[in-house]
């Protein structure tokens, strides 16, 4: 990938972290995401190279090593992947309780008070 240019997006103001693109001669876009580490030395001037170093890390990955772990049945699969339609409800049922209240249906308000009387027409 011949890189032509790079873009370094904020998220939330930089206050979570950047996603840095790098953009190649063919239309490749390459997106790295980088979140705020405890230290908070992520910044905008040195994200990019954060980024570069992320993805040397990716480049020297041994992805037989990974797979050869998961086909000895190191790593689980997920429960979609699993089929396991049990686990699937279990965790939406959980991740409904999470976003409570976002996840109730919506209610009418109204800030009138009511004073007991009754108008007759």
């Amino acid at each position: 990938m011949q890189v032509i240019g790079t873009q370094v997006i904020p998220e939330q103001g930089g206050r979570r972290g950047f996603t840095v693109e790098f953009v190649g001669k063919g239309g490749e876009v390459v997106s790295v995401q980088l979140r705020k580490d405890m230290d908070r030395t992520l910044t905008s001037n040195n994200a990019i190279d954060r980024a570069k170093a992320v993805m040397g890390e990716l480049a020297s990955f041994d992805a037989t090593t990974a797979l050869s772990s998961v086909e000895a049945g190191e790593a689980q699969p997920s429960a979609r992947a699993a089929g396991d339609v049990d686990e699937m409800e279990d965790q939406l049922a959980q991740g409904l309780e999470d976003s409570f209240p976002a996840s109730d249906p919506v209610s009418v308000t109204s800030s009138a008070i009511p004073t007991g009387k009754v108008r007759k027409h």
